[in-house]
């Protein structure tokens, strides 16, 4: 199930960061600091698939990792200086390998790269369930003589947000050009209205105890409600398959009763990206078979309220119970001071 995520940073030697040493972690390439005299090298057992992209009139030693982040190193002279951005991307596991570097590649041209940005990325696929991408941004203009001063543009929320949802946009065209159904979304789950149970903290010695196998009252609270949440989100995606699939029987039955309207280019091309949202012929027969396939999962995600509900009965009884250790267990330690 191809998912959303999508999360920005900064790179910060007011943090204790090096633009150099931050290349060299995320494409698992040896890299010297030419500021401190430190070679930085990671190893990664699956080396990253990397690539820097330039505006054109970018001298040609932008290509050069080392040398592209010690020329951003030496151009930033405060102590607290932001040195870089970096963007944290989720790539789709329904896409082959050169599909997901095609995407990538697209979309940070056309969002960071045309904007006047050089970017730096690295492609992670060190766990198979999780591939992503890790693109670090340069803050100041380039120019054919090396950085130019910072654009402070680039730190505004609203192009934040629309890199978020041009994600979104590149991800599902890129989805749908493969046949393949899944869509992500730049929304939030709260923006979408799904009503998720936030999990509990489970604190080092329950987290310590579950990596040994060992079971605690905090982790079943939440398997318990990732359990939840993961029905709910099954709930709400099959409410959008079918509200889509029902505009779409209700757009082809209105096309039917005009059947001259089928001349022209621009509906055909609608009936073929029908064709491709069914898999088969656009046709009322196939809307209606799919559509009672639809009917079907929702019979058998109805069956599942009673359960959802009293499982959420059983987790908030379990949340009240662990909010009673957790007073008591500070008017313990309030005793045991006092003593």
């Amino acid at each position: 199930m191809a998912i959303y995520h999508f999360s920005a940073q900064v790179i910060s030697r007011g943090k204790g960061q090096s633009a150099v040493a931050s290349a060299s972690y995320r494409s698992g390439e040896r890299l010297t600091d030419e500021r401190t005299g430190e070679t930085k090298y990671y190893v990664r057992e699956v080396q990253p698939d990397t690539m820097i992209l330039a505006p054109s009139n970018s001298p040609e030693w932008v290509r050069d990792r080392e040398r592209l982040w010690n020329e951003v190193e030496q151009s930033e002279k405060r102590k607290d200086a932001r040195l870089a951005r970096e963007i944290n991307i989720a790539l789709p596991r329904e896409l082959s390998n050169d599909q997901q570097k095609e995407l990538i590649k697209n979309y940070v041209q056309e969002q960071f790269v045309n904007k006047g940005m050089i970017a730096d990325i690295a492609i992670h696929r060190d766990d198979k369930e999780n591939p992503h991408a890790h693109v670090m941004l340069t803050t100041r203009e380039i120019t054919a003589d090396g950085f130019g001063p910072k654009n402070r543009d680039w730190n505004k929320k609203e192009m934040l947000e629309q890199w978020r949802e041009e994600w979104a946009n590149h991800a599902n065209k890129a989805l749908e050009k493969e046949g393949i159904q899944e869509r992500i979304s730049h929304l939030s789950h709260e923006a979408r209205g799904l009503e998720q149970l936030p999990t509990v903290h489970l604190g080092h010695v329950a987290h310590e105890m579950e990596k040994r196998g060992v079971q605690t009252e905090k982790g079943n609270i939440n398997r318990d409600r990732q359990e939840y949440n993961a029905l709910v989100v099954e709930l709400q995606k099959y409410r959008e398959e079918k509200q889509a699939l029902e505009q779409e029987k209700a757009r082809q039955q209105a096309q039917k009763q005009n059947a001259e309207r089928f001349n022209t280019s621009a509906e055909r091309v609608d009936l073929q990206n029908a064709s491709k949202v069914l898999k088969a012929e656009s046709s009322l027969p196939n809307i209606k078979n799919r559509y009672e396939q639809l009917d079907k999962w929702d019979e058998r995600l109805n069956k599942n309220d009673s359960y959802i509900r009293w499982k959420d009965e059983t987790i908030r009884g379990a949340s009240d119970h662990f909010r009673w250790i957790h007073s008591f267990e500070k008017q313990v330690q309030e005793a045991e001071r006092r003593i």
